[in-house]
């Protein structure tokens, strides 16, 4: 089919829903701007014809005339089918230009009339396409799309693949398409222009399938199921969305340890090739499709006792991958395994997992082919399950140890002890250690459908609260249920009030509230022998104290760390290892932070607690960010943001982390984004807390993106929040130094002095030494903007000295800039003793402190400052004196901006060495005009010339 520029159809598929593959749509547009073509190639269902399609609208306004052609298996032994849908439309166009026998071969060829062959007139029909092609491209640019290449019929594929390899610089472009399952693309490589960029198209992560399945409309999947989709699909976005609109129009979820259902429209595309195997055979690769790791061992333990021959016939068939190397059986694909297992009889399935329930080693998979092998509840069968759970709990398998739970619920008797809801339960909460906080929530709202006891009850409430994270105010109304079903038991109100204080903090915000019902939550803990539960109300207390600069904050850590701990307490995001990292990195104490959270990381992931690891990675980040190790600092935050982002935990505040470390070491655009990703998640969570830290992450990356305006806004509301939220310790969010210098930035010494003042009784107070000698670096900044260089100098030096020693090297090398940006003192002022002469080489300390950190942003800016000072004009011997005289009516701003505006210098070499804006510098040169009582900047200059006039 061929479509003229002026009769296009509009495009169907925008670049914006190509998910997953951002990163090579790029890739192959940019290679189409260049004049290039472009070879997508992949498996089937891999989404190359999407891509296609996306490339081919996106690019089509450039081009004057695309020819598309899209063969199919079923015609791919016609001839010259494919060259008839690319030349069709255009014979008549271009027939009058071409010799009349490549005139009359090709209208043979195309439209059947005579008896047109390759073999017969080859050369004619090869010169034909060829010559058709440069006749259309001396009109304008020609894109070829051409989608299935594997299908096109070998005529049109020989002519199309002579006439590429010729056209040089013709402006003719193939955009194309190609299945490459067990075959390589070279073959149809050689076939296109030289210039042609092949790009493979690899399967879909696990978020990309997710963010496909929400696209199309199967949002209704929990994350676990996601996951069993993800892996049975093996990331082909065609099997992923097919599984998936199975699932949404099935009535029931597959039951814990049982695959995916596999459509009807995929099991035809894999199940073809088993009618060649024999019966025998086919038994075979069941076993090792209902093994979590088949092996010939494990087959053969199993009684397939001809397992090598079966499987190397399956293998020669394409349904397993030969491994040459070890002793495992590997399906060629997931899909394969999983559409063997959903054929097979009920009853074949079952004597499968009755072989493997006694053939494999492990007791956790014998346990779970067991119960798989019973139909039934079975007390025995229960046991062993719940025997299973507890050691995969124990291996930190606790995603394992919830499929187990549930399992071990379905085989429980109702009259046993414990009941199936009470395994259940357990296994709901697994499912919260293993962040899969659906499954959880569901398990918990199926229970409350029917539990009556009351310890049940709540404990089911507290999985719901648990599976609502940050958004605490959706579960708002469970509150007064769950305390009327608490009664008056200590046990069961501490699990109600320790919500509670997580509720006045996040929805509330009023950490004052949060602490008092923390501290309550101990006491009744404590009365109902609840050592759990107590220690993690200490914590939080904890927590609460010192980020309000509570003086009893150490006594609180010191009590939550006594004897008897609990393991689950010990290595838990919000227990005590915890709030004593918090005491010691806002202590200044980074050695022992660092210390004290890699440890608390490396246990968190022994025991698979997926929401406490996504934490303490963004801790570690944290902390390496602080000592200015910020390229170490950007890949902890990205990992915990990728883990958040995979297991729904946590991203608000991993975005607000990574934005950080973006502006610091990596992409200061990304680290805006980030910012507002992590302010709009606290928004709508409506989570105070979060939102004051996101909007400091949003301040800071203004200020590094030179934006002060922005920052100072986003800044004064930080203030505000945490004003309102009661926090009074400085060392929580440092954003106070970025405010004040964001202030002097725009204009605003008086309003950045007083910020300094407000926060430095609160650091002297709580003895912050890195926020003190941050806010005398601010406060240098203030002096200077106050034509105060000498105390402002001396100010900086002692900043950076003292960050030095407490090992903030990222505030060290701000305090380095700053001192290099004043050393460059403006002609004109007076300048102390000793100091040097502006210059590039002033910078040289700042950028070898930027550089030691990785700190990319900032060494930009030293380079841009550096460079303006290499081209600034030489600085007189002789400061002139009588231009000043003539701004003696200004204010000290005014008359510095003046000063500047008299040497020669444009309004951003006058804001990057007073430490403003560039909108601050033309809003002071507007005041100046009006009080001198002239029109522009040459008046001033002029106004300075009469001045010196004898």
């Amino acid at each position: 089919m061929t479509v003229r520029r002026d009769f296009k159809e509009p495009a169907r598929c925008r670049p914006d829903l190509v998910i997953g593959r951002e990163e090579l749509f790029t890739t192959a547009r940019d290679q189409l701007g260049r004049g290039g073509s472009v070879l997508l190639h992949g498996p089937a269902g891999i989404g190359k014809s999407t891509v296609l399609r996306a490339l081919a609208a996106d690019y089509t306004g450039t081009a004057r005339t695309v020819l598309r052609c899209s063969a199919t298996e079923s015609e791919s032994h016609l001839p010259f089918l494919a060259l008839a849908d690319l030349f069709g439309l255009v014979l008549d166009e271009v027939s009058g230009k071409l010799p009349a026998a490549q005139r009359t071969a090709l209208e043979s060829a195309l439209t059947g009339r005579g008896e047109s062959t390759l073999q017969r007139d080859g050369l004619a029909l090869r010169l034909a396409v060829l010559s058709t092609l440069r006749a259309l491209a001396a009109d304008g640019p020609v894109l070829v799309v051409a989608d299935d290449l594997q299908w096109l019929d070998s005529a049109s594929a020989e002519l199309l693949g002579f006439a590429a390899r010729r056209l040089g610089d013709t402006p003719v472009q193939l955009l194309c398409a190609v299945r490459t399952e067990g075959e390589e693309y070279d073959r149809h490589l050689r076939a296109s222009p030289p210039d042609t960029l092949a790009v493979r198209l690899g399967p879909l992560s696990r978020v990309q399938v997710s963010e496909l399945l929400d696209h199309r409309g199967y949002a209704g999947l929990s994350r676990s199921t996601v996951r069993d989709l993800h892996r049975t699909s093996g990331g082909n976005p065609l099997f992923a969305l097919e599984l998936g609109r199975a699932l949404a129009e099935s009535r029931t979820r597959p039951r814990p340890g049982e695959p995916l259902p596999v459509p009807t429209s995929l099991r035809a595309l894999v199940l073809s090739r088993l009618e060649m195997l024999s019966d025998e055979a086919r038994r075979t690769l069941l076993v090792a499709s209902a093994g979590a790791r088949p092996t010939l061992a494990l087959l053969h333990a199993a009684g397939r006792e001809n397992a090598e021959a079966e499987t190397a016939q399956a293998a020669a068939l394409g349904l397993l991958a030969t491994e040459p190397e070890g002793p495992g059986v590997r399906f060629a694909h997931p899909l394969i395994s999983a559409a063997l297992y959903a054929e097979a009889p009920a009853q074949e399935r079952r004597a499968a997992h009755a072989a493997l329930s006694t053939a494999a080693s492990d007791p956790i998979e014998r346990a779970r082919h067991l119960a798989l092998a019973t139909s039934g509840t079975h007390p025995d069968v229960a046991a062993r399950l719940a025997e299973a759970a507890a050691l995969a709990r124990d291996r930190g398998a606790p995603s394992v140890a919830a499929s187990l739970g549930l399992l071990a619920a379905r085989h429980a008797p109702a009259d046993g002890v414990p009941g199936p809801d009470e395994r259940r339960l357990q296994a709901a909460e697994d499912a919260i250690t293993a962040g899969e906080v659906d499954l959880a929530r569901d398990i918990a709202r199926d229970v409350l459908t029917r539990a009556t006891v009351p310890t049940e009850r709540v404990r089911a409430w507290m999985v719901v609260i648990e599976a609502a994270g940050q958004a605490l105010g959706e579960v708002d109304a469970v509150f007064p249920q769950v305390l009327a079903d608490a009664g008056d038991d200590p046990r069961l109100l501490a699990l109600v009030h320790y919500q509670l204080a997580w509720r006045g903090l996040v929805v509330e915000g009023d950490f004052a509230e949060a602490r008092q019902e923390a501290a309550h939550a101990a006491e009744l803990a404590a009365r109902g022998a609840d050592r759990r539960t107590e220690l993690m109300s200490l914590a939080f207390q904890a927590s609460t104290e010192t980020l309000m600069g509570h003086p009893d904050a150490p006594a609180t850590i010191k009590q939550a760390l006594r004897e008897p701990q609990d393991p689950y307490v010990a290595c838990h995001h919000n227990g005590a290892g915890s709030a004593r990292f918090r005491w010691l990195i806002m202590s200044d104490r980074l050695p022992e932070a660092r210390a004290a959270v890699t440890a608390l990381l490396r246990e968190a992931r022994r025991r698979g607690m997926v929401e406490s690891e996504v934490h303490f990675l963004r801790f570690l980040a944290d902390t390496e960010l602080r000592s200015g190790h910020c390229g170490r600092a950007l890949d902890l935050a990205r990992e915990s943001l990728r883990l958040a982002r995979d297991s729904g935990i946590g991203e608000g505040a991993s975005a607000m982390l990574t934005s950080l470390a973006e502006a610091s070491a990596g992409d200061v655009d990304q680290a805006l984004a980030l910012a507002r990703e992590a302010a709009d998640h606290a928004e709508v969570d409506g989570d105070h807390m979060y939102l004051s830290r996101a909007l400091a992450a949003l301040g800071y990356a203004q200020l590094v993106a030179d934006d002060a305006a922005g920052a100072v806004r986003s800044l004064r509301r930080v203030r505000e929040l945490e004003q309102g939220l009661g926090i009074n310790d400085p060392a929580r969010g440092r954003w106070h130094g970025d405010l004040a210098e964001a202030l002097v930035r725009i204009g605003e010494p008086g309003e950045a002095q007083d910020v300094v003042d407000v926060t430095r009784v609160h650091a002297l107070r709580l003895g912050r030494e890195s926020v003190l000698a941050v806010l005398d670096r601010a406060e240098a900044l203030v002096r200077a903007a106050r034509g105060q260089r000498d105390s402002a100098l001396a100010q900086l030096t002692s900043a950076q000295d003292r960050l030095a020693k407490l090992g903030y090297g990222l505030e060290e090398a701000r305090a380095a800039f700053a001192l290099a940006r004043l050393r460059a003192v403006p002609p004109g002022f007076p300048r102390a003793a000793g100091t040097p002469v502006a210059g590039p080489a002033a910078y040289d300390e700042a950028a070898r402190l930027f550089r030691r950190c990785r700190a990319l942003p900032w060494l930009r800016r030293v380079e841009t400052a550096a460079t303006a000072a290499a081209a600034a004009p030489p600085e007189p011997a002789v400061p002139p004196a009588a231009p000043l005289d003539a701004l003696e009516g200004l204010a000290s701003m005014e008359r510095q901006v003046a000063a500047l505006v008299m040497e020669g210098a444009t309004n951003r070499e006058i804001a990057g060495r007073l430490f403003i804006s560039v909108k601050t510098v033309e809003a002071t040169l507007t005041r100046v005009y009006r009080k001198l009582g002239i029109r522009s900047r040459v008046d001033i200059v002029r106004l300075a010339a009469g001045r010196h006039t004898p």
